[in-house]
């Protein structure tokens, strides 16, 4: 999620503009200031050039390849080197859901072009999104993702367009035409909103709307609050550009709609909302995915639009998060009900905007705090999981390129001119070059604990991403216009501050609302200029950020509560879930305090029960819940740890030289790859049988090679034992179900035979069919194919140390000078990112009961749980207090626009009609990818001590 450039433009707006216009100005001064201190260890300006011209080659590098590979498809698949179409890849659930066959990544980069002074390649992009971009297709979409990628990047499109126009170079013959395509899908969105709550559904049929009989949507009931809630920047801007009122109509009475179906005791709104009824859903509460960019709107919806009541509205919302949900440096769910329990004991990577928004609120401290929180975490795992724990822990692995983190840092360097921040920056840079970078593009991050690959590069990562990091080292000279002049929408798309004073058919103050919660003398209202936030002094930023440098190396303190702030010193800290133990008469004690009372049942096992009101106080009490919860996450945590973490196969031959990582399943038994760091590395032999069931025939081309098999008609054992007898050091097993894909199905994991396979001495990993064809059509093209086996992907310096390669491969962000000093450190690039397994409670079943008088009972239903966790037989839970999103609801069915906070689904095929594009023509074999990596090679060859 995004933020705001803030600003004016000259000499035009009302009064209630200028106090904005002295926050850009104040952000612009502190930077100025502070980066000038003595002592700040201000970054010298070459050096920040030269990674803002870095920035723009790693652009380079990935606009390129998706126009050259993937256009007119909606995205670019970085690994196969082809464009992911809708309906001919294997379904991802509601991810696919932003993909509409309308060239959504072109669309998406149209401004990113403008603000990187690309204005000759934006020209072109624009000629060919009017020529080419079909916007009637049969094919039903996410609203959300819809609105803020494809009409947010028209509108964007069209900002820039018609200033560059005004300059008079570029952009002469632009008549408007991107705004025309955004009336146009404007209007198709629209029948979403038949509904009488005005909250729209999730997704709309471009060609059918919703309710028609071929439409195959309008079924739904619930969505998310940030599904609802960001629209108004894009509608109001688009009725403002055209004067049809309707949008900006329709997007507020969304915004009302939840405004006045907060919590009212607690001012927090749910994640997931009934559209009919207006009935909370999920009632966790929290800053990231399904809430996140309904705050940000109404922050910025005030900026643009000039209407008091959107500032009220955050302002109150603020206040509720800073009381419940912010526990420094953490940012915890909570329910809606009872803020003071926390909901989960994890957080999602997509709260990584809200550091930025805090900037624009001007509440700089906690901003500090919970970014440098989540630098630490990425310093631990080179990117930041998707979600991740209390104790910093990985949650889910995957990490898809997401920008919220470098525009939270954008916007902290705007405010405190610390040349900190640009170093935050600096090693982002290094991290996406060193682990996404693929020949094709850049891969996001199946498993950041292993730097395995997956074959995904979303539009938003060139519309985000590569736009705030440029900003971050661009100075005001490098820009052909003033960014101040703009607001960033939540997809970073720029739209204009003068729009506040154009077409106005609505008024700023909405006079049906009734604000008696919250004492408004409590916020000032206007946004407060930065020099009174903070002394002009370099070093507070580092003052602040200076106690949590080490708070992921570290088991993160339980944040205290309200309650024992109070009592001073104050009691000692409740149980945790995993320091019980049922044989300690101490920790008995304690639960028999908080209500918490045990059952040994007949099969040897001991049952939990909370009686609330047993408890003997209120905060006591609370304290059993939060131990109930912890329990069923725990529960669902050591399902999880029971699995082994998915292994690494690198590709380190000729022209891959380790840039292409599959992610591999592992085995049960042979050589575990997390106790031997070197890997297994090999040259690949296709053996023979190729299901490696009976003893080997060619075993002198198996000899001391890693041997490739196909699955089925015998045991996974049992091909290893035939492998190894042939002299292989290592073995492969693809899988033969035609285009399974790691992308699509779970982590597999080869079981024994149940003998005994102490035996069986080499490593065993397992990839399924796509990932085993990337090996296999390399065989084809280069006889002589070598691979790493490892827990985790090397860094490619430790590689190739001693050894002659290119010098752009193993870093493409160092000079070809400094290559012999990277080879001679390779220790210090080495990854140790495992995280130990936390002991879990055996044998114990959970079970909460007895609601508070006038609170609804939410009952965790087993049949709701993934399989793994209904088929315990350690512990299995219910509870009847208040629902607690554990770990199960990662795998449980969301509204579409989730903002993509799910697992992969089932694999499913759904059959879209075509387009006037022709979407195959871009499909290219693996001989002609590899032929064109050759040529890349050849050519980086050839350069001298150029920069890539």
């Amino acid at each position: 999620m995004n933020g705001t450039a803030g600003g004016q433009p000259g000499g035009r707006g009302p009064r209630w503009r200028r106090p904005w216009r002295l926050l850009a100005l104040g952000l612009l001064s502190a930077s100025s200031v502070l980066a000038a201190a003595p002592g700040a260890g201000a970054m010298s300006k070459e050096e920040k050039r030269r990674l803002g011209n870095q920035v723009l080659e790693m652009f380079e590098h990935a606009y390129s390849n998706y126009m050259e590979h993937a256009y007119p498809a909606d995205e670019l698949m970085p690994l196969t080197c082809r464009g992911r179409v809708r309906g001919q890849e294997p379904s991802r659930g509601d991810v696919d859901d932003a993909l509409g066959k309308f060239s959504l990544t072109l669309i998406d980069t149209l401004d990113t072009l403008v603000v990187l002074n690309k204005t000759k390649e934006f020209e072109e992009a624009v000629k060919k999104v009017i020529k080419d971009v079909n916007l009637d297709n049969d094919i039903v979409v996410s609203v959300f993702e819809t609105n803020i990628r494809v009409l947010g990047g028209l509108l964007g499109g069209h900002s820039v367009a018609i200033m560059l126009k005004e300059k008079g170079e570029y952009m002469q013959w632009y008549n408007g035409e991107l705004l025309h395509m955004a009336k146009e899908l404007g209007y198709k969105l629209l029948p979403a909103f038949n509904t009488t709550s005005g909250l729209p559904y999730p997704r709309v049929n471009l060609k059918f709307g919703v309710r028609h009989p071929e439409a195959r949507t309008g079924t739904e009931t619930d969505t998310c609050t940030a599904c609802a809630g960001t629209l108004i920047l894009e509608f109001a801007a688009l009725s403002r550009f055209t004067g049809t009122s309707i949008f900006e109509e329709y997007a507020r009475k969304a915004l009302d709609f939840i405004w006045e179906k907060r919590q009212r005791s607690s001012n927090l709104v749910g994640v997931t909302i009934n559209i009919h009824t207006g009935d909370w859903v999920r009632k966790d509460s929290g800053v990231g995915a399904g809430i996140d960019s309904y705050y940000e709107y109404l922050l910025k919806a005030y900026v643009l639009l000039g209407d008091d009541s959107f500032l009220e509205r955050f302002n109150t919302h603020y206040d509720a998060i800073m009381r419940y949900i912010s526990q420094p440096p953490l940012l915890l769910d909570v329910h809606i009900h009872k803020p003071m329990l926390n909901a989960r004991t994890w957080m999602d990577s997509l709260l990584a905007f809200f550091p930025g928004l805090q900037v624009l609120k001007g509440d700089i401290r906690p901003a500090i705090e919970t970014h440098e929180m989540l630098y630490q975490v990425i310093k631990k795992h080179n990117f930041l999981p998707e979600a991740f724990t209390t104790d910093f822990r990985v949650h889910w692995a995957q990490h898809p390129l997401r920008p919220e983190f470098a525009e939270s840092t954008y916007f902290l360097y705007k405010a405190t001119g610390d040349p900190y921040y640009l170093e935050v920056g600096k090693t982002l840079i290094e991290n996406l070059n060193k682990y996404a970078r693929v020949p094709c593009g850049f891969a996001a991050m199946k498993d950041v604990r292993t730097g395995s690959h997956e074959d995904r590069m979303d539009s938003f990562f060139l519309a985000e991403m590569f736009k705030y990091l440029y900003l971050l080292f661009a100075d005001k000279e490098d820009m052909i216009f003033d960014i101040e002049d703009y607001i960033f929408t939540t997809e970073a798309h720029l739209l204009p501050l003068w729009l506040s004073t154009t077409n106005q058919t609505i008024s700023k103050k909405n006079t049906t609302m009734e604000y008696t919660e919250l004492d408004d003398s409590n916020f000032d209202w206007t946004c407060p200029n930065t020099q009174i936030l903070f002394p002009n002094d370099p070093m507070f930023a580092q003052s602040i950020r200076e106690p949590l440098k080490n708070v992921v190396d570290k088991s993160c303190p339980r944040g205290i509560s309200r309650a024992e702030e109070n009592l001073g010193s104050g009691p000692k800290p409740p149980l945790r879930a995993r320091d019980f133990m049922a044989s300690n008469p101490e920790h008995l004690e304690i639960l028999k305090k908080m209500g918490v009372s045990l059952i040994h049942l007949k099969d040897g096992r001991v049952q939990l029960v909370q009686h609330a009101v047993q408890a003997a106080s209120s905060l006591d009490a609370e304290d059993g819940l939060r131990f109930m919860q912890e329990m069923i996450e725990l529960s669902s945590q050591q399902q999880k740890e029971q699995q082994l973490p998915p292994r690494a196969v690198q590709i380190v031959s000729h022209p891959f030289f380790g840039r292409v990582v599959l992610t591999a399943g592992p085995a049960q038994f042979g050589m575990d790859l997390s106790k031997h760091k070197a890997g297994t590395r090999g040259f690949v032999a296709t053996i023979k049988p190729y299901n490696g069931c009976s003893e080997i025939t060619n075993p002198e081309a198996v000899k001391d090679k890693i041997a490739l098999m196909q699955r089925g008609q015998c045991m996974f054992a049992e091909k290893a034992r035939n492998i190894q007898k042939a002299g292989a050091i290592g073995g492969i097993v693809i899988d033969d179900n035609e285009g399974s894909s790691s992308d699509t199905a779970p982590l597999f994991q080869m079981a024994g035979d149940g003998k005994n396979t102490d035996d069986i001495t080499i490593p065993m990993l397992f990839l399924f069919n796509k990932e085993g064809n990337i090996i296999l059509d390399a065989i084809r093209e280069y006889e002589a194919v070598e691979v790493l086996l490892s827990d985790k992907a090397k860094d490619r310096a430790t590689i190739f140390k001693g050894k002659m390669i290119p010098n752009y491969i193993i870093d493409s962000n160092l000079e070809m000078e400094n290559m012999d000093q990277k080879l001679s450190e390779n220790d210090s690039h080495k990854q140790n990112s495992e995280e130990e397994a936390t002991s879990a409670p055996q044998d114990v079943v959970a079970v909460s009961e007895e609601p508070e008088e006038g609170e609804s009972s939410d009952v965790a239903d087993p049949d709701t749980l993934s399989p793994a966790h209904a088929d315990s037989d350690s512990i299995s839970i219910s509870n009847q207090d208040s629902h607690v999103a554990g770990t199960d609801e990662a795998s449980a069915q969301e509204p579409a626009c989730t903002q993509e906070d799910h697992q992969p689904q089932e694999q499913k095929t759904e059959t879209e009609s075509n387009s006037r594009v022709n979407w195959d023509n871009k499909v290219q074999p693996m001989e002609s990818i590899l032929a064109d990596w050759n040529e890349d090679i050849e050519a980086f060859e050839m350069m001298e001590k150029d920069e890539l």
